[in-house]
Order: C-alpha cells, then sequence, then structure tokens
C-alpha cells in the first residue's frame, strides 16, 4: 500500500519506514510519556533498529506541512503471526486521530496481506484506546520479569474482508 493523505487538524501522510527512520522512532518509543515511572524499564533500552523495519511492515505518519516531515507516530504488522507489535504517537499530538488513521491503515495492510485477525499485546495505559478502535479484548499476557513486571491486556483485530 502507498502513502496517503487523511484529513486530520493537519494534513498528514502515512508511508512506508525505512532504515534511516530507525533512530527517530527509537525516540518516539523512549520518549513516550506511557512510560514513564513504572512502565519506563519497558522501552529504556529499546531500539527500533534498520533490521526491524526491513523484516517487518513498518508505517510512519508525517506532518505533510512541517519542515522535513516530523514523525507523528507509526506501527509495525508482523505478518507471521499476524500482531500489530509496535503503535505509537507522540504525546503533544495524541487525541488528534492519528492513532486512529494508524489503526485503519494497519488494517488495510492486513487485508491486503490475507490476514483476517491480529493479536495486539496492549500497554496498560492504552487499553481504552483499543477498546475505542474496535479492538477486541482476548485475554492477558502475564508478566515477564524483569523488564515487563505487569501483566497485559491482549486484543484481538478482526478483518473483515472487502
Amino acid at each position: 500500500m502507498g502513502s496517503r493523505t487523511f484529513p486530520v487538524s493537519q494534513p498528514i501522510t502515512i508511508g512506508r519506514a525505512v532504515a534511516r527512520d530507525a533512530k527517530r522512532l527509537t525516540r518516539l518509543v523512549r520518549g513516550s510519556g506511557a512510560y514513564k515511572g513504572k512502565y519506563a524499564a519497558a522501552v529504556a533500552d529499546y531500539r527500533v533498529g534498520p533490521d526491524y523495519i526491513e523484516a517487518h511492515r513498518v508505517f510512519v505518519a508525517v506532518g505533510a506541512d512541517e519542515h522535513e516531515g516530523r514523525v507523528l507516530g507509526f506501527y509495525s504488522l508482523v505478518l507471521a503471526p499476524p500482531e500489530l507489535d509496535l503503535l505509537f504517537v507522540a504525546d503533544d499530538v495524541q487525541g488528534r486521530g492519528i492513532g486512529r488513521l494508524l489503526v485503519a491503515h494497519m488494517q488495510s495492510e492486513a487485508r491486503a496481506a490475507g490476514i483476517d485477525r491480529v493479536k495486539v499485546v496492549s500497554h496498560v495505559p492504552a487499553e481504552d484506546f483499543y477498546h475505542r478502535v474496535g479492538a477486541v479484548r482476548t485475554g492477558t499476557a502475564f508478566a515477564n520479569p524483569p523488564v515487563v513486571a505487569w501483566d497485559r491486556p491482549e486484543f484481538e483485530f478482526r478483518i473483515p474482508p472487502d
């Protein structure tokens, strides 16, 4: 799927990430306000590397009006087994529909790949977001210390055919 512009408060383009985006995506993950305090260890050393970007379907939402196109958010769709592995939106633009646009794009990508269900292991503070965008709670991913010392909700997106 190619780039698209979506109407939001500013023009947004969603397109495939490239290896040179790795540092910007890593900064977005590590700087996420949702991973402060007790959750900080989960992303402190996290790295979105060029190899990860090349191995998976990673897409970025870029503000089309901003100098050099600021990355406002991104997601990663792993095909086998189907999972939304990462979904981050910059803290200062949350609540403007960018996450919803990324989810819709992910669903379109999954459909194009012939996938009918996509699993998500959610971060606890993101649980309400996944409910709002249509994911169905399917279970719990139990803590995996020392990095993830808390249980996390599991969701599934059901991808209807066109």
